[in-house]
């Protein structure tokens, strides 16, 4: 069975989620003992506990501003970076060679620029929009098929390869930053339209500041992928016989990289703005989740098999 193939069985086989043996000379998932998963899982529960705690501040209408979110997301910031720490240094590269690695970077990059968010005046509370989501994928990450033993030579091995991969994921953190900041602007103006200026109302910064966020998160997600994809077609060399042209995920970053310099040249030179904006990057960056696994699964570049 060519990779090609391979890649197709095991989307289908993930869709359907069958409990199949592996293949002949596939890859074993990484048992949930290993200590990278254990402190990875760590910082899942603590992100679910901030997202119960969100929702209590949602339900008390965020009558007063404090650090507890915060601060338990933090905690859970420290325990993922831990386990992405323990990971590294096992596999003596960048942990993104994996499914469940790019992912955590992902949400590792998303909660730290949140962290670094919330430091700012009226966005203290980007926590409450920020840990629905890294609790959900976070769960979803932790699926034992996303991370398969190697079996054979990394993907990743050198310097420019790692670094082509972080640059990547980091693009793709910003434009999840860009997307929870659309919908603090929806939110923030939703409360504009029916004349409730309640507490988070007067918590969150003006939908001109968010808007300008939304932006700003998007560009720089844009200029990060951007360098990731010139760093892997200049200086990241494939195995005899791989290539570039037609790997699925090579054409579906071409794909997302269109996507977002279109909404930045609609924003900027044709003066798309506020609710259209907002929604643009939620739903671009909707996409970007729900197909980022499956063109990882059907290529054999990002995702080899011995």
């Amino acid at each position: 069975m060519n990779i090609q193939n391979r890649g197709k069985f095991r989307l289908i086989q993930f869709l359907i989620g069958i409990n199949c043996p592996p293949l002949s000379g596939w890859a074993k998932p990484h048992s949930i003992l290993d200590p990278a998963r254990q402190w990875f899982l760590s910082a899942v529960v603590v992100y679910g506990a901030s997202m119960l705690y969100s929702a209590l501040l949602w339900r008390r209408g965020f009558r007063r501003d404090n650090w507890i979110n915060y601060g338990v997301l933090a905690a859970a910031f420290v325990l993922h970076t831990a386990a992405m720490a323990k990971r590294g240094f096992s596999l003596e590269h960048c942990p993104v060679n994996n499914l469940y690695e790019a992912t955590t970077f992902v949400l590792w990059t998303i909660t730290g620029g949140g962290l670094a968010l919330s430091l700012m005046p009226r966005l203290r509370f980007i926590g409450a929009f920020t840990s629905p989501l890294l609790f959900c994928v976070g769960v979803f990450a932790l699926m034992p098929g996303l991370d398969p033993e190697p079996t054979g030579k990394s993907q990743f091995i050198n310097g420019w390869s790692s670094l082509h991969a972080a640059m990547v994921m980091l693009g793709y953190g910003a434009f999840g930053l860009g997307a929870i900041a659309g919908s603090m602007f929806l939110t923030q103006e939703r409360s504009l339209k029916s004349h409730r200026a309640g507490a988070l109302f007067t918590l969150l910064p003006p939908i001109q500041r968010l808007e300008k966020i939304v932006t700003v998160s998007l560009a720089t997600g844009l200029a990060l992928l951007t360098a990731g994809l010139g760093l892997g077609a200049v200086f990241v060399k494939l195995p005899e016989g791989a290539s570039f042209q037609g790997d699925p995920k090579v054409i579906w970053s071409m794909f997302v990289w269109t996507i977002y310099g279109l909404l930045l040249v609609l924003h900027w030179k044709f003066d798309q703005r506020g609710r259209r904006h907002a929604w643009s990057a939620i739903i671009a960056f909707g996409f970007v989740i729900l197909t980022f696994w499956g063109t990882n699964l059907l290529s054999g570049i990002h995702n080899p098999t011995p």
